[in-house]
């Protein structure tokens, strides 16, 4: 049997047969009750930034079958008139809103990107867009 020092007696336990373990579990108490109080005192942002909402009233037609497109310039279209993102949201609210909901017809050009289609996708399933389709879908059998 290994003889243990003096040390190990007197810091961590009375037992000389016992094992030389510290006990954690105050160190996490301290740990949690310290990150609590800099969660607490963590000074609110006292920054902002103005945002220019659009109004309600947007010049787009809602139709019954909506076509939005989105070509390679970003550029996003509503029944072939340019909008922007917040103006789609409107649109789709409007369409949304109607008593038979209007379909949404989400045809982006292949080589768009990423982004401003899934952008649009997020603005039409915030604002309220349960009818969307993807037709024209055989256009992208070239890039898969």
């Amino acid at each position: 049997m290994r003889k243990r020092s003096m040390f190990h007696r007197s810091i961590f336990r009375a037992d000389p047969n016992g094992d030389p373990d510290i006990n954690t579990t105050p160190l996490i108490d301290v740990m949690l009750v310290m990150l609590v109080m800099f969660i607490i005192t963590i000074p609110p942002p006292t920054h902002s930034i103005d945002v220019t909402l659009p109004l309600d009233e947007v010049t787009g037609k809602i139709l019954d079958q909506n076509r939005v497109t989105i070509d390679t310039s970003d550029v996003i279209r509503w029944n072939d008139e340019a909008i922007d993102l917040a103006e789609l949201g409107v649109l789709v609210r409007q369409a949304s809103k109607r008593a038979e909901p209007a379909a949404i017809l989400l045809e982006p050009d292949a080589r768009a990107r990423y982004l401003r289609v899934d952008e649009a996708i997020g603005a039409i399933r915030r604002n309220g867009g349960t009818k969307l389709a993807f037709p024209g879908i055989e256009g992208y059998a070239g890039l898969i």
